[in-house]
């Protein structure tokens, strides 16, 4: 099935409504002529050479990415640039260029749910809802179907999200019994004090801080609430949503190829432990 740039941006906005992008974020069409026939769709976390490459290799006539690549302002896109490069490659090739970032993250069945369905997390609903919504919000909270420890809980993530060098990192008590989930799929400190408020047992995020994570670990220790914090991988936590964003796009256009990529975009490549 053959559809139009247009079409497709149009069924985006239905999906992953822009209205419900933070201000700072730049969700959209970053290259591309509306009016250009689309047949096949690849989907990333993340716009890389790398990916660019597996478009072209395989056909593929857009790009729909998680992160936008143009989000932070730049003041060229010469080719001596990795940025200008890998642009001027995609539209060398015929290949558009969209990204759904936290519009995306806050729809009902966006990046948090679906990071919380694989886990297997029951009643989700949002961390830190917006617009008065009981299904809208950024990051979520739900129950595991049975109390767990913590070490176990983090071996259940480390077997859901695909592996990276990084790994799971954990601050809290092995033994520690948890029930209550919060999580936010992508960098997701800002909301450790929703999780807090919401007598979290665990909160589940990625690209924490050291004094962030010290200071919530500091409330255990002097006898106040507070979650344990596990750190996943950026990419691996929003890649899990690829697939969900895939089969609802070909509800839409059916007979639409609509394929989510299996290249690893997670930037750390190997640690060295002591």
């Amino acid at each position: 099935m053959a559809v139009t740039l247009s079409d497709l941006i149009d069924a985006a906005e239905n999906l992953w409504p822009t209205a419900n992008a933070e201000s700072w974020d730049a969700p959209g069409l970053v290259s591309g002529a509306t009016q250009q026939i689309v047949s096949r769709v690849l989907l990333t976390v993340d716009v890389t050479d790398a990916v660019i490459d597996e478009a072209i290799d395989g056909a593929f006539d857009l790009v729909i990415a998680h992160h936008p690549y143009l989000m932070r302002g730049v003041s060229t896109v010469a080719e001596n640039t990795a940025k200008g490069a890998v642009l001027a490659k995609a539209i060398r090739h015929g290949v558009s260029i969209f990204s759904a970032h936290t519009n995306a993250d806050v729809v009902e069945t966006g990046v948090s749910w679906a990071l919380g369905s694989a886990f297997g997390l029951t009643n989700l609903r949002p961390l830190a809802p917006i617009q008065g919504s009981d299904t809208i919000g950024h990051g979520r909270i739900g129950d595991l179907p049975e109390a767990m420890v913590l070490g176990d809980f983090a071996r259940l993530i480390a077997q859901v999200i695909p592996p990276t060098a990084s790994g799971v990192r954990v601050a809290g008590e092995y033994d520690r019994v948890i029930r209550s989930v919060a999580l936010c799929g992508g960098a997701g400190d800002s909301f450790i004090s929703a999780a807090i408020a919401q007598g979290a047992d665990v909160y589940v995020t990625s690209d924490l801080r050291h004094h962030v994570v010290q200071d919530a670990v500091e409330l255990t220790a002097v006898g106040l609430e507070g979650p344990a914090l596990i750190d996943i991988s950026h990419w691996a936590a929003e890649s899990l949503w690829l697939e969900q964003a895939a089969t609802e796009l070909t509800a839409i256009f059916e007979g639409l190829q609509v394929v989510a990529s299996q290249l690893r975009t997670d930037p750390w490549d190997f640690v060295v432990t002591q």
